[in-house]
């Protein structure tokens, strides 16, 4: 535990996401991850049916995981759960990639042009959600060619599938993006923060 962090309320993060995890690890938050099945497709379906507005959309998918990872928690402890929909200039929402042809096949969708990624948080406390936000950052890939692409997919490795737009930010994704407008944390995967003020609002945290 860092000197930033209070004893109580211990924080779950209902994610396996190492990118996740990471993000709340460079800020001294020590977090138990406890990821919670949920069939985004699914769920997705259902909101994309409804004509739900992406960043609403992405909203109700992270409750729906805080909701999950909340019902099997400790009263002492305060659920974060995340979610990230990519929304194309079109209108369309891109699943996250399942095989490198999938991979290959959206960067060159997405190459050359600007999509939004609605990134949402909610924390959850006592089985009840006491917050939530969601920022939507723009992000612009370069015109990419299919011979760079086989490249970038070849040496970014399969841990791309769990990206949904195809890229990391903070590693290789610096080679395929020219340009980022919003929450630089979002496009990581958490709206940084505004979380971590909503986790000082809810004793989490140390006020120097």
């Amino acid at each position: 535990m860092t000197t930033l962090q209070q004893a109580t309320p211990r924080l779950v993060l209902a994610s396996a996401s190492p990118a996740r995890g990471a993000l709340l690890a460079a800020a001294g938050l020590a977090v138990e991850q406890r990821p919670v099945a949920v069939d985004e497709a699914l769920v997705r379906e259902s909101l994309a049916a409804d004509k739900v507005e992406g960043a609403e959309a992405a909203v109700a998918l992270a409750s729906l995981k805080g909701e999950r990872a909340a019902a099997v928690a400790a009263p002492d402890e305060l659920v974060i759960a995340a979610d990230q929909l990519l929304e194309t200039a079109d209108g369309a929402w891109l699943d996250k990639p399942l095989t490198t042809d999938g991979l290959s096949a959206q960067l060159g969708r997405l190459a050359g042009a600007t999509h939004q990624l609605h990134t949402a948080a909610v924390l959850f406390r006592g089985g009840t959600r006491v917050w939530h936000h969601v920022a939507s950052p723009l992000v612009t890939l370069r015109p990419l060619t299919p011979a760079f692409i086989e490249r970038y997919v070849e040496a970014a490795g399969p841990t791309l599938l769990g990206c949904v737009g195809g890229y990391q930010v903070e590693g290789l994704g610096a080679h395929i993006l020219s340009g980022v407008r919003g929450d630089f944390h979002a496009v990581q995967g958490l709206p940084l923060l505004p979380l971590v003020a909503a986790l000082r609002t809810q004793g989490a945290l140390v006020d120097l």
